[in-house]
């Protein structure tokens, strides 16, 4: 142990060691992911088990990697967020005594973990919830997607933190934006800048979404331009496939287009 260290200061010590080894190891495996080596591979050339390999190779930044379902330390704070919601309600917002209060309750995780689990309260300025809400991929979803008049002060803090957390996720809605102005504007002459600048981001999913634009391109542009569309032709075919399914299937073609006319 270092002069002036104390016993209390190991864990955050040992916090250290543990986030430095963790970006090591999301670095070495994207380095050779990124390029198409398969996950076995990886796991033979780094000496690591085929799961770790997985979870970092689907992990855009190293702290996704630790809080996979793999991660045991996510999974004792989370434990705990009852107590320390219930406890943080009554009026105890200091982290360090939250910490020594659950460390009796058996926890064995770190300050800094329980400091950083309960950091988006603290932003926010309200009581903790009365049940521990995760934020699930159809939110985050929401909060990318969804017009920022219609996002209030709480969900504007939540996306602010997702999108810091993970700068290719942020790259995302980034593009995510362009492209609504650009539907809501119809300057559908700014697809192919808009297809050009995702290609660039390097991100397969941006890319596999612009080659497939790229292949009916001059629909895609027409649709993003004129005021027209095949709301009405769409909603005819549901219509007639709804009285289909009215008859099993079973109706033959005359029988289908009386029915069609007579429901006019």
């Amino acid at each position: 142990m270092k002069a002036g260290t104390t016993v209390d200061d190991v864990p955050e010590l040992m916090e250290g060691l543990r986030v430095i080894k963790r970006r090591e190891r999301h670095v070495a495996v994207h380095a050779l992911y990124d390029k198409g080596v398969q996950i076995d591979v990886i796991a033979k050339t780094l000496g690591l088990d085929r799961k770790t390999v997985r979870r970092y190779a689907n992990a855009a930044t190293p702290d996704d990697a630790s809080c996979g379902t793999g991660s045991r330390r996510y999974g004792q704070v989370h434990a705990y967020s009852p107590y320390l919601y219930r406890r943080w309600n009554e009026g105890c917002t200091d982290a360090a005594r939250l910490h020594a209060e659950i460390v009796e309750l058996g926890y064995r995780g770190s300050k800094r973990t329980v400091r950083r689990h309960l950091q988006e309260i603290r932003g926010s300025g309200k009581p903790a919830p009365d049940k521990p809400r995760e934020l699930t991929v159809r939110k985050a979803t929401w909060l990318i997607t969804a017009h920022p008049d219609k996002i209030d002060e709480s969900n504007a803090l939540k996306l602010k933190q997702l999108l810091a957390r993970c700068p290719e996720l942020d790259t995302v809605a980034s593009r995510v934006r362009s492209f609504a102005s650009m539907m809501t504007e119809r300057r559908g002459s700014d697809l192919d800048d808009w297809l050009t600048s995702a290609e660039q981001t390097g991100l397969k999913p941006l890319c596999s979404l612009a080659r497939g634009l790229r292949q009916d391109f001059d629909a895609v542009a027409a649709g993003l331009t004129l005021e027209w569309n095949s709301g009405k032709v769409e909603g005819n075919v549901n219509r007639v496939k709804r009285i289909k399914r009215d008859g099993y299937g079973r109706a033959g073609f005359d029988l289908l287009r009386r029915q069609i006319i007579l429901s006019d």
